[in-house]
């Protein structure tokens, strides 16, 4: 059979999506537009005498970083050589990076074998929050009025690089909305949330404080009335485990957090979600 890796078209991209649904991962459903204008040539898809079989994204953010996510083979070709063959080509595209991914933990030890170490692990919560007002002198906004420069230098206190690309799509596409906690005109919070499959996708979340992410909880799952939220949360942040609890959200499952490098320096406290298991 003949086995080819190339850079995955559009199309291939929303077929990544699917698989990712297959999955059970509960892809949002507009979140490949993000994902392709951050890196076009990220995503790469291996095909099995021309029909799609495998894939993975390896995302360049900056000079430094990359992450790596997507890598899904299809079941009637598991175990054959063919997910190694296109996890070799992604590695390959980030080579000389410092390389973050979100794994299941059962795959851990496979993942040490490419030089990953692990980090944390990010636990999905879901569930119908409970209402939470903003706490005095704060009050929430649509993150589209602030001026971009401001909210991109805030989410880079999260993130190891810059990711102007990503994060301008990702406030304005369809079918989300973005929420900023203002106080003495100061960003002490900010978050999106994103319609999906079954759970809106909350993601990244960031707060000051407790208090503040809980309002933004409430106030991005109030745009979408009725929907369950999801949250992948970091261990690390145990405050924000137990505002999940008391918010009525419940852990569905985790994922290791693992990087090639040493770990990034990033405001750990104000972190309660990262935007997305897929890309960082």
């Amino acid at each position: 059979m003949a086995f080819e890796i190339a850079t995955a078209s559009v199309d291939d991209v929303v077929r990544v999506m699917e698989w990712a649904s297959d999955e059970g991962w509960n892809p949002a459903n507009t979140d490949r537009f993000a994902f392709h204008a951050m890196d076009p040539g990220a995503f790469l898809m291996g095909r099995l005498d021309g029909e799609p079989a495998v894939c993975i994204s390896v995302v360049r953010y900056g000079a430094g970083f990359g992450f790596l996510g997507c890598y899904i083979a299809r079941p009637a070709v598991r175990g054959k050589g063919y997910g190694l063959q296109i996890w070799n080509a992604g590695m390959k595209r980030l080579a000389g990076r410092n390389i973050g991914l979100d794994g299941v933990i059962a795959q851990q030890g496979n993942y040490r074998k490419s030089g990953f170490r692990h980090a944390w692990n990010n636990a999905r919560h879901e569930g119908k929050p409970v209402f939470a007002a903003p706490p005095p002198g704060v009050r929430l906004v649509d993150a589209r009025s602030l001026p971009f420069d401001r909210l991109a230098a805030y989410d880079r206190r999260f993130f190891p690089e810059l990711r102007d690309s990503f994060l301008s799509p990702w406030i304005t596409m369809p079918e989300r909305a973005a929420l900023v906690a203002m106080e003495d005109g100061e960003i002490t919070g900010f978050g999106v949330i994103r319609a999906a499959v079954t759970a809106s996708r909350i993601g990244p979340l960031y707060a000051a404080s407790t208090a503040i992410a809980a309002a933004l909880i409430t106030g991005l799952a109030a745009t979408m009335p009725g929907k369950p939220v999801a949250i992948d949360m970091p261990d690390f942040n145990e405050a924000g485990t137990r505002l999940a609890e008391q918010l009525g959200l419940e852990p569905a499952f985790e994922t290791a957090r693992m990087y090639t490098e040493a770990e990034p320096a990033i405001d750990r406290a104000s972190l309660f979600g990262v935007a997305s298991l897929e890309l960082g």
